[in-house]
């Protein structure tokens, strides 16, 4: 039998599903148990991303045929490492590709900020390409049989798709200390270091501009799996 309340008086028990009574407290203190554990998951999933492993969807066409826009893959973060031509490589574009300040309003780079960490949108600063030139390389195109050359030997370049030319536009670089050439696969349709020849900068790319590099693609699922050397392709300089 169940009796009235006081008024005013705190019930130290509340009832289960099942109808057992079960105290007050103890049940609070469950749910701070989950609290603590949901919150507990988010924050090491926020270390994972921030160093270990983050999330991009790949927003164009750049780097077909071994990426396609939509794909998400997950990226290894690297501090330095030694970097080897024909690595394909996550960067950041500020101050190279793209200028370091977005013009949006505070709300839409906020919104898009969440949308890039849950890798559900990519990033307008965020670019996957290939390495072609590493430090102290010169490099050009196209030179003998329209092949591009790296120190004056031509480049094998297995990841280009089948009839596609190393690039309709010419250029003779020479890459300094601390930077690298990079190229999109899909070379007629690819936003890379040649679109700033003739800019500051030439188009080359801080290596501590890069982020890391792709390992595994996530999404679609029919497409899912790792992204080793030979899945890329990878060019032996």
């Amino acid at each position: 039998m169940f009796t009235r309340r006081a008024a005013g008086r705190t019930d130290p028990t509340a009832l289960t599903e099942s109808g057992a009574v079960v105290p007050r407290r103890q049940s609070l203190r469950g749910w701070r148990f989950v609290l603590v554990g949901v919150l507990a998951v988010v924050l090491l999933t926020c270390l994972l991303r921030a160093f270990v492993l983050e999330v991009y969807t790949i927003p164009s066409a750049s780097m077909e045929p071994g990426l396609i826009p939509g794909d998400r893959i997950a990226v290894a973060r690297v501090g330095v490492q030694p970097y080897h031509r024909g690595d394909v490589v996550v960067f950041d574009g500020r101050g190279s590709l793209d200028p370091y300040r977005s013009t949006a309003p505070a709300w839409q780079q906020a919104l898009a900020g969440a949308g890039q960490f849950l890798g559900l949108v990519g990033s307008p600063t965020v670019h996957v390409k290939r390495i072609i030139g590493l430090p102290g390389d010169h490099v050009t195109c196209c030179g003998t049989g329209g092949r591009l050359t790296v120190d004056g030997r031509p480049v094998t370049e297995p990841y280009l798709a089948a009839g596609t030319a190393p690039s309709a536009t010419r250029f003779d670089v020479v890459v300094p200390e601390g930077s690298v050439w990079l190229l999109g696969d899909n070379r007629g349709d690819s936003y890379d270091s040649r679109s700033l020849l003739g800019a500051p900068g030439g188009g080359m790319v801080a290596m501590d501009r890069i982020i890391g590099t792709p390992v595994a693609r996530v999404w679609p699922l029919d497409r899912a799996g790792a992204l080793d050397r030979i899945q890329l392709g990878s060019s032996p300089g």
